[in-house]
């Protein structure tokens, strides 16, 4: 299963908003935002709910193909983002969103210890090519550090 068909299984924005997994690599994210009127906003374009969550779904993407091989010992989590609309949108969108640092750098720093963030850009284009907006997503991993003994002051331990 792909990363695309897992997400969209999985995470019901990805279906309501019937996101395209165009591309996912460990570097980069490609996805598509249909024309949908049910999701325009005031001005016939994307609703801006809609830019975020197709944003912050490519940035996702990429952390997943990046560090998918880290689950078992690491939840990736969006700890920051930030959106600025640049022009307007009219029908279909793209996002393409691009790891920050290496993801060797990120693993490194997990592997001692530590809990790695790293930003994840996202530029969000209309057909034309246009960049109409652009987004910036801090991730973390988070370690699946589980405590040796629970302490006695749990109920019933």
């Amino acid at each position: 299963m792909s990363i695309g068909e897992m997400l969209a299984a999985t995470v019901p924005m990805v279906r309501t908003l019937k996101l395209e997994y165009l591309e996912t690599t460990p570097e980069r994210a490609v996805l598509a935002l249909p024309d949908q009127s049910e999701y325009h906003n005031h001005v016939g374009g994307p609703h801006a709910g809609a830019m975020f969550t197709l944003g912050e779904s490519a940035s996702g993407a990429v952390v997943l193909a990046a560090f998918g091989d880290q689950l078992a010992r690491a939840v990736p989590l969006p700890v920051t983002a930030e959106i600025a609309f640049r022009k307007l949108a009219r029908g279909p969108v793209t996002a393409t969103a691009t790891l920050g640092r290496p993801a060797a750098d990120v693993v490194a720093e997990l592997d001692a210890g530590r809990r790695p963030e790293f930003p994840v850009t996202v530029a969000i284009r209309r057909e034309d090519g246009a960049v109409t907006g652009e987004m910036t997503v801090v991730w973390t991993l988070r370690p699946n550090a589980l405590p040796d003994a629970l302490p006695d002051v749990l109920p019933n331990g």
